[in-house]
């Protein structure tokens, strides 16, 4: 069969490592780039794949270009939406980097979209496809600890402030929440489901995002979830899941683990289990995503559109209760 041909926009670090690991993905291949500078696609095209990948000098481009049946989108935040409506209405599947959108309204947008337009598309969260994580689902399902009644996960990472950095700037969709914060709420909501209730705390940078921060998630039957991020202080990146007869703990940095252990008995070291990944771990994701399309599937039954929502959901109830106003640009194609 004819290889599923994908085209990036915005030609940045995490690009180049999904370029890199798209690579190694049977029956896809990396054919166009677009940016808004011309000469960054050029760049990107020629250190992965050279003349054969087409650079584009704006995004309208890339979505006008006919030879690409998926675009990656690794733009910021609140470019996401406005993109990703253009690629489905122009017939071209989408995989949109986490988060998925800066708005649940920009979200429920390009949901509507892809449906309506019966394309597929699925949020880049590539922890969910990680051979470990995997593995611990499976568990799970299988009731090796009973039933899960609590997760507990943590992500920080110290960053120097600069306000010329997207990651402080509120315009750019900054802030530990969006760009940290994902991970835990979507790991939680992917081992409990959608939480009732939703309470969030956080300290605030001088540039208006968020900083240090943790939330409290819970279920009307007593299930909870707490979870913390932070741009000051390293932490190790765990995460563990507290079922009723026993827990997994899920080795640092739980977002792309390649360890996880099983535990039955506070006595007992437990079960350590090695499952490391593909490629720098993006693999995974490139390959359901390749697979989904050569199968006519719209969405994926690992990371659905519901559950893209759902913690779309909590992460704008996080930013109400914090004060955080974020936008979409429409400018963006």
């Amino acid at each position: 069969m004819q290889d599923i041909r994908w085209g990036i926009a915005g030609p940045g670090r995490i690009a180049a490592k999904v370029a890199e690991d798209l690579a190694l993905v049977e029956g896809a291949s990396l054919v166009a780039v677009g940016s808004r500078s011309e000469e960054r696609a050029r760049a990107f095209a020629d250190d992965h794949g050279g003349a054969d990948v087409r650079a584009h000098g704006s995004y309208r481009a890339l979505v006008d270009d006919p030879d690409v049946d998926v675009v990656y989108l690794a733009t910021p935040h609140p470019q996401h939406a406005a993109l990703a409506v253009a690629c489905l209405e122009a017939g071209k599947a989408v995989l949109v980097e986490k988060t998925f959108t800066a708005t649940l309204a920009g979200a429920w947008r390009v949901v509507d979209t892809a449906r309506t337009q019966g394309v597929f598309a699925m949020e880049a969260m590539w922890t969910r496809f990680q051979p470990a994580v995997v593995r611990m689902r499976e568990l799970i399902a299988q009731g090796e600890i009973g039933e899960p009644r609590s997760v507990q996960a943590d992500l920080g990472t110290v960053r120097d402030v600069d306000p010329t950095d997207r990651l402080f700037s509120l315009e750019l969709g900054g802030g530990a929440l969006l760009d940290l914060g994902v991970y835990p709420v979507s790991f939680a909501q992917m081992v409990l489901g959608t939480p009732d209730r939703v309470h969030a705390v956080a300290s605030r940078e001088t540039t208006g995002v968020d900083a240090d921060g943790a939330m409290l998630l819970s279920w009307e039957d007593g299930r909870y979830a707490t979870l913390q991020t932070s741009f000051h202080s390293p932490s190790p990146g765990q995460a563990r899941v507290f079922g009723t007869t026993g827990w997994i703990d899920v080795l640092p940095r739980f977002h792309h683990p390649s360890t996880i252990v099983l535990h039955h008995d506070t006595n007992d070291p437990g079960e350590r289990i090695e499952l490391p990944a593909t490629g720098s771990g993006l693999y995974h994701e490139l390959v359901e995503v390749t697979e989904c399309l050569r199968s006519g599937a719209t969405e994926s039954t690992v990371m659905p559109l519901d559950d893209t929502l759902a913690v779309q959901g909590v992460l704008a109830e996080a930013g109400d209760q914090l004060g955080l106003v974020f936008r979409e640009d429409d400018t963006a194609v």
